[in-house]
């Protein structure tokens, strides 16, 4: 019942569908009772031999009527109930994809892409049963079980309905104990479902360095004792599952045992007539639906349960980094600032970054270098505010970036990032991804400026080639290129290249960096690199080692200072020469 009270703001919201369909849930079990009572009539018409023509053809058409009747009121409140259940599982998918879109990257360090699939997958629909056959099986069982009640005891005989009831108890314990142990293998099902779905969504997009690696049968041989870890959950599951109909079944049987034999014993006495008795056991018979509904709808809540508070779990969790109160939306120059920054991961003791300090004015390009592990990536996620930090630190425009808004910070920065994440739609629909109303000749001059436009004819469908799951049909320089492209048509005032030129050679570099310089002459670059030569134009390069700035200048002045940057220019150029 817990999670029904937890749904209840959706029962407000679509209280009118809940009443119309509760009410004909009403009116339909009511009419159900109808019928026992007139085929009790008319036996003890035929024993007293007083059955006419008319009374048998009245009591046809009357069981005609009603079971026409009964078939439009059940479509009705089927469209009405399980309707409102459909637009509950709409509405939570809704929710947990924009609650998912909000979270922050520590967020999903956390939690397993398996997991998220299984709350999407499972445990919605498991809520949607919980709205709809819940709902049904409560109300329609508590009303056929009062109203069949009150026919018998106040139409037949009181003591043989009690009689009749005497098993009732031992279904109430066996319910609520399958439920417990149900409730709480279900959860064990669903979080090995999760586990299972995790190791697919890994092997997939592994598949490459599996093969690489020779590593396939060791892989299957893992899923297998994933998947036969969930296959036991399930089992255990299925096995309470399964003795829900058996037990009730049985307490059932004893019920009409009871009622038959003391209903032939007060038959004899004279206390109930032949037709009393037929007809008790026709209302008995209509007690066995909401006995089975009692156990089911234990079976339903308790997999509602488990599944709600799996996705309760998920939705409480709130972003690290939250929007300022009133934050600025206005637009901003296309100015860097860092003052004295320093950043520490989330569950993690040493620094990443430490007393970072520069400032790059519009027009300008920062350059970022240093060895693998140095930080670069980190200053890149850092400036676009993906975690929470000290206030005043960083400033976008003058303006710290924790008072900006969320939009208004996204849009002035385009980025690049070391991971090229294409979608499995067109090349024309990935470019103008952030820009969808962008034209066709806007497509094109962004992927020329990306060096991509020529390869677009080893393509037979241009534009419209559909580049495959994260990009699969496409080479590595073919991702980078194209998602630059994407950020260039943005066209943001800060651009972030966050190593995005270390797929491509030195000529298709050269020629990219070039069309950056024309292009965005006015707006701001920041360009993360191994290869030196992608920062050698910048106004600024920082060189950092263990998140600290240890040589910072212009490509000249670091030069003349023959630190690490001027030596690893020179083995650079020197690597260039002879493979050239």
């Amino acid at each position: 019942m817990q999670t029904l009270r937890q749904l209840s703001w959706f029962f407000r919201a679509y209280w009118k569908r809940y009443v119309i369909g509760i009410s004909v849930l009403f009116v339909i079990d009511v009419l159900m009772l109808w019928p026992p009572k007139l085929i009790g009539d008319t036996v003890d018409s035929i024993r007293n031999s007083s059955l006419t023509d008319a009374d048998l053809t009245q009591t046809v058409v009357i069981l005609l009527v009603l079971g026409v009747s009964l078939y439009g009121l059940r479509f009705l409140w089927r469209y009405l109930l399980n309707g409102g259940a459909l637009i509950l599982e709409r509405t939570l998918r809704e929710r947990l994809f924009a609650h998912l879109t909000r979270m922050t990257p520590s967020f999903f360090h956390r939690k397993r892409s398996g997991d998220l699939m299984a709350v999407a997958t499972n445990d919605i629909p498991a809520i949607e049963q919980t709205a709809s056959t819940g709902v049904l099986t409560l109300v329609d069982a508590l009303f056929m079980t009062v109203l069949t009640l009150g026919v018998m005891v106040t139409a037949i005989d009181w003591k043989l309905t009690l009689a009749a009831l005497i098993p009732m108890p031992f279904l109430a314990w066996s319910t609520a104990y399958y439920g417990k142990l149900l409730h709480d293998r279900f959860y064990l099902a669903q979080e090995a479902f999760g586990e299972m779905n995790d190791h697919v969504q890994q092997s997939v997009s592994g598949v490459r360095v599996l093969r690489a690696f020779v590593q396939e049968k060791a892989d299957i041989e893992a899923y297998r004792r994933v998947s036969e870890k969930t296959l036991e959950r399930n089992v255990s599951v299925s096995r309470i599952d399964a003795l829900f109909e058996p037990t009730i079944a049985i307490i059932i049987g004893f019920s009409f045992l009871i009622g038959l034999g003391y209903g032939t014993y007060l038959v004899f006495t004279s206390a109930i007539s032949l037709g009393d008795l037929v007809a008790f056991n026709l209302y008995l018979g209509l007690l066995i639906w909401p006995m089975f509904a009692f156990g089911w709808l234990v079976n339903v809540l308790q997999r509602g349960g488990a599944s709600h508070k799996r996705f309760t779990e998920l939705m409480v969790e709130q972003p690290d980094v939250t929007e300022a109160a009133n934050p600025v939306t206005s637009q901003i120059a296309n100015t860097v600032e860092a003052r004295h920054f320093s950043f520490t991961y989330p569950g993690t003791d040493k620094p990443a970054l430490t007393d970072i300090s520069f400032r790059l004015g519009e027009g300008e390009t920062l350059g970022i270098v240093g060895r693998t592990g140095s930080g670069k990536s980190t200053l890149c996620r850092a400036l676009l505010h993906q975690y929470q930090m000290k206030e005043q630190v960083l400033l976008i425009g003058g303006i710290p970036i924790e008072g900006l808004a969320f939009d208004t910070l996204r849009e002035k920065i385009g980025y690049v990032p070391q991971e090229h994440l294409l979608f499995s739609r067109t090349i024309a629909e990935n470019v103008a991804f952030g820009k969808p109303q962008a034209t066709t000749e806007e497509v094109m001059h962004a992927l020329e400026l990306a060096e991509m436009k020529r390869d677009l004819a080893q393509f037979r469908e241009g534009l419209q080639t559909m580049v495959g799951e994260k990009g699969v049909t496409l080479s590595g320089g073919q991702k980078q290129r194209i998602s630059i492209a994407r950020a260039l048509l943005m066209d943001a005032g800060i651009l972030i290249l966050d190593d995005s030129l270390s797929a491509v050679d030195a000529r298709t570099e050269e020629s990219i960096l070039r069309h950056l310089r024309q292009e965005r002459a006015d707006k701001t670059t920041i360009i993360t690199a191994h290869r030196l030569s992608a920062v050698q134009h910048a106004q600024l390069i920082l060189v950092l080692d263990e998140g600290r700035i240890v040589e910072q200048g212009t490509h000249d002045e670091l030069m003349h200072r023959n630190g690490w940057y001027a030596e690893q220019y020179r083995r650079q150029q020197m690597e260039h020469d002879v493979a050239g």
